[in-house]
């Protein structure tokens, strides 16, 4: 599953980074400007993987830095020394702390969704793959909330394009189990992956863990198929006990 906030930085050697990028920054800054066409395609790769290399320590330290010392305690110029990098290359790659940490998000949740894939594969029938892709989404909601980088990150156009992508994701799985027979299929796919994401978005106010498979059981129940009432008859069979009465044949009329 991807890692928090707090241990965004794990994997990262700090001086070995900042090694390597004191001595390749200057090159690229160089090569950015002198080579615009022609360039060998190894070289190609080399500047592209140190970019990569870079922006993503740059969103690692900077989600830490926040989850540390708080929104409005962090700067550009701190998140350049603790990165291993000049103000002024931090800013060719981010404008301010707010767009890092967009981009920090919007890495995080391709991340989250590819562990929801994950998640459906390994499970089995429709129904329950479903279970397995809601439990995991509740669980996250109830991990990541009620901090300011939440509250910060959990708007604007990158959020709706998360929601989006996530309904969607949803919506196939319930597609699925509609077609199989084991979830419903009187209510529109779409608006039940709405269902069910707005349900559990229940889990981030919940005050346990054990409390979010409950949650996830009643949001399942709400999917499963309806069941099909017997028509009512217009004739009732007589009880058993019931006696009926037989008419006796008429008296022949006299002559």
């Amino acid at each position: 599953m991807p890692s928090s906030v707090a241990d965004g930085r794990q994997g990262y050697d700090g001086n070995s980074l900042r090694d390597t990028l004191s001595m390749n920054n200057q090159n690229v800054s160089t090569t950015d400007v002198t080579y615009t066409a022609g360039m060998p395609k190894l070289w190609n790769e080399t500047i592209d993987a140190h970019r990569r290399e870079v922006r993503d320590a740059t969103l690692d330290t900077t989600a830490a830095l926040v989850a540390e010392h708080g929104l409005r305690s962090v700067t550009m110029s701190q998140i350049a020394e603790e990165t291993g990098i000049g103000r002024a290359t931090l800013y060719k790659y981010f404008s301010g702390v707010e767009a890092i940490l967009v981009a920090w998000h919007e890495r995080h949740v391709a991340g989250h969704l590819e562990y929801l894939a994950e998640v459906r594969d390994q499970a089995g029938n429709a129904a329950e793959r479903l279970e397995a892709v809601l439990q995991a989404y509740a669980l996250t909601s109830y991990e990541h909330h009620g901090t300011e980088l939440a509250a910060l990150l959990h708007r604007g156009e990158h959020v709706a394009r998360a929601q989006q992508q996530l309904s969607d994701f949803i919506r196939d799985l319930l597609t699925e189990g509609a077609e199989t027979g084991v979830l419903r299929d009187d209510v529109a796919p779409d608006e039940l992956a709405s269902y069910c994401l707005h349900a559990l978005t229940a889990a981030s106010s919940l005050q346990s863990k054990a409390a979010v498979r409950p949650l996830v059981t009643v949001t399942l129940g709400g999917l499963q198929p309806p069941r099909r009432t017997r028509p009512a008859t217009t004739r009732q069979r007589p009880r058993k006990d019931q006696h009926v009465r037989k008419a006796h044949p008429r008296h022949p009329a006299r002559s």
